[in-house]
């Protein structure tokens, strides 16, 4: 359930995305701290990962809705859990590294907009 609970964060970061590609305002101020300094081919990673995390969220919701019972539906979790796994791991990275980049990424408007320049355009 700890699992599920991470990658959730990050499905929230991958929804807010758009928004952030819409506004064209900074972002809040900058934290105390100076940015992490975190690898390219990590950002690229997370990036791609962020992208397929996003395809897996699309499959799955409209299946998990509409599911006439909970056996299905809790079926359908468990299925979507493994596939947004998968979609890190698939990177590279593992759950916990993913969450951490993810981390720093809702804390840091730098690393952050470093990540969103990666991933590519939502249909």
């Amino acid at each position: 359930m700890r699992l599920w609970a991470q990658i959730l964060t990050a499905v929230a970061f991958v929804t807010a995305v758009p928004a952030a590609y819409a506004q064209v305002q900074s972002p809040a101020p900058a934290p105390s701290q100076p940015s992490q300094n975190i690898p390219d081919h990590k950002l690229d990673a997370t990036a791609a990962a962020l992208n397929q995390i996003a395809d897996v969220k699309k499959n799955y919701t409209q299946q998990i809705e509409s599911s006439p019972n909970e056996a299905d539906k809790q079926r359908l979790v468990d299925e979507a859990n493994k596939a947004l796994v998968k979609a890190v791991t698939d990177q590279g990275l593992s759950v916990e590294e993913y969450t951490s980049i993810m981390v720093v990424a809702q804390a840091d408007p730098m690393v952050r907009q470093k990540i969103l320049q990666r991933m590519k355009p939502s249909q």
